[in-house]
C-alpha cells in the first residue's frame, strides 16, 4: 500500500470539529474512483491535530465504509504521548485500516532513541504496517539516515515517507544504502513529485490528489512508465499551484481549492484562516490552467 499515488484527502468539519460524514465521504469515494493506489486520511493535509479521538475514530470508519475495500485506507496517527499514538493505533485497526503513518510528534525536542522507543512501542500494537512520516518542518525532529535504517529493520514499519529534499535522486540512494529490500520509500512535496518518481521512489504522498485525484494518477502513471515528456507536462500545469503551496502552505488552500471544484469543505480551523482575495483569485487561475489538461 505504499506504492504509487497515495491520496491525502482534507477532513471537512464544522468550528466545533465535528467531521462532515457526508463531505468525507465524498472525498474518499472520488480519490477511490479515479484509482488512486491508497488513501491516507488525518495525516497533515487532514488536520488530524484539530480532531479530538471520537471524531478521529469517527473519520477512519466514514473512510473505510465509503473506499469500500477498493483501494488501502492508510491512517495517521499522530500524538503527543506514545500511549495515545497506540491507542488510535487499535482504534484504527479495530475500523478497519489498512495501514498507519506515524510522526514523531513533541513539544519538547526528542533523542534519537527516545524515537526509537517511540516507534517500536506503536509499531507492536498492532498488526497493521507502518509508515514513518519524516516531516521535519511541523515535528520538528531530523530523521538520521543511521536511525532510518534502524527503524527499518523493526517489524511492521515497512515505509518512510520523506520531505522534499532538493535532490530526490540522492536521497533515495542514501536510503536504500540503509535499509532493506522491500522497504518502501516515498516521497511528499508535491512539487518535487515528478523528479521523485522519475528517480525510483516507490510512491507519492500527494495533498493535491486528494482534491484532484484525476491529474495527479496522470503524472504518476506518466512517471512511473518512463514517459518523461508526460510527466514533465503535467508537472508543468500544476507549477503555479506548486508555487502557492511552497509560499502560503498548502493546509491554507484547500478550503479555496474545494469551493472552486464543487467540494464542501468549509474554512479551515480556527486560529488557521483562509488565504486573501489575491491569493484566491491566483488559485482560481492555476485552476483553469490545470483544466486545459
Amino acid at each position: 500500500m505504499f506504492t504509487g499515488l497515495s491520496a491525502f484527502p482534507p477532513t471537512p468539519s464544522d468550528a466545533d470539529g465535528v467531521v462532515d460524514a457526508q463531505a468525507f465521504a465524498m472525498l474518499i469515494d472520488r480519490a477511490a474512483s479515479a484509482g488512486v493506489d491508497s488513501i491516507c486520511i488525518l495525516g497533515s493535509t487532514g488536520g488530524f491535530a484539530y480532531l479530538d479521538r471520537p471524531q478521529r475514530v469517527r473519520a477512519v470508519r466514514i473512510a473505510v465504509e465509503a473506499c469500500s475495500a477498493r483501494v488501502p485506507i492508510v491512517v495517521g496517527i499522530g500524538a503527543m504521548r506514545t500511549r495515545w499514538c497506540t491507542a488510535l493505533a487499535q482504534d484504527a485497526e479495530q475500523a478497519g485500516a489498512d495501514g498507519l503513518l506515524l510522526p514523531p510528534l513533541a513539544y519538547l525536542p526528542l533523542t534519537q532513541g527516545e524515537v526509537v522507543t517511540h516507534y517500536m512501542a506503536v509499531a507492536g500494537a498492532t498488526g497493521l504496517p507502518l509508515c514513518i512520516y519524516n516531516n521535519p518542518s511541523t515535528t520538528p525532529f531530523h530523521f538520521t539516515g543511521d536511525l532510518i535504517g534502524r527503524l527499518a529493520g523493526v517489524p511492521n514499519i515497512d515505509a518512510i515517507k520523506m520531505p522534499p529534499s532538493g535532490d530526490p535522486a540522492a536521497s533515495l540512494a542514501l536510503l536504500r544504502a540503509t535499509t532493506p529490500s522491500g522497504f518502501k520509500i516515498g516521497h511528499s512535496g508535491d512539487w518535487e513529485a515528478a523528479a521523485a518518481l522519475g528517480a525510483g521512489m516507490d510512491a507519492w504522498f500527494s495533498v493535491i490528489a486528494g482534491l484532484l485525484p484525476a491529474p495527479a494518477l496522470r503524472l504518476t502513471r506518466a512517471a512511473q512508465h518512463g514517459d518523461i515528456q508526460q510527466a514533465q507536462a503535467v508537472d508543468a500545469a500544476f507549477a503555479p499551484l506548486w508555487g502557492l503551496f511552497q509560499t502560503h502552505g498548502s493546509f491554507r488552500l484547500l478550503s479555496n481549492i474545494g469551493d472552486r471544484l464543487g467540494l464542501r469543505l468549509g474554512d479551515p480551523p480556527l486560529p488557521l484562516q483562509r488565504v486573501d482575495r489575491e491569493v484566491a483569485s491566483q488559485i482560481d487561475a492555476c485552476l483553469v490552467q490545470l483544466a486545459a489538461l
